[in-house]
């Protein structure tokens, strides 16, 4: 089945133009065209584009997805490589992980403090 870039919008939340961007940096393989140009995607795009926004939601760079990209279509003799991309990339994740779950719990500290001292302000009204 093909998909045209604004049934890709539509279907994945992300923009056209980032679509066309991703494509023109070579974070996205190149979709085909059909005779009048226009882009047409397939289910393979669309998991790529999953790919793509997953691991910018955790903040790796687009020249380190372009490589990824670039190694997968050279093909199965790079499985090693892209393999330790993601586990340099996952080590990230786990970085910022273990960092986001200690600001939660600074976060939760500061809120029972607060409600402690507002428990207190209400037994003084009493």
């Amino acid at each position: 089945m093909s998909y045209t870039i604004k049934d890709v919008a539509k279907k994945t939340g992300i923009m056209s133009h980032t679509l066309r961007f991703y494509e023109k940096k070579g974070v996205l393989p190149y979709a085909e065209r059909n005779e009048n140009g226009i882009r047409l995607y397939d289910q393979s795009s669309i998991d790529w584009i999953e790919t793509i926004l997953a691991l910018r939601s955790t903040g790796i760079p687009l020249g380190e997805i372009k490589k990824y990209v670039e190694l997968h279509e050279e093909g199965d003799e790079t499985l090693q490589q892209r393999k330790e991309i993601m586990t340099e990339h996952k080590l990230r994740v786990e970085k910022q992980m273990l960092q986001l779950f200690k600001t939660l719990e600074k976060i939760n500290y500061k809120m029972a403090l607060y409600d402690m001292q507002l428990e207190e302000m209400e037994k003084c009204k009493l």
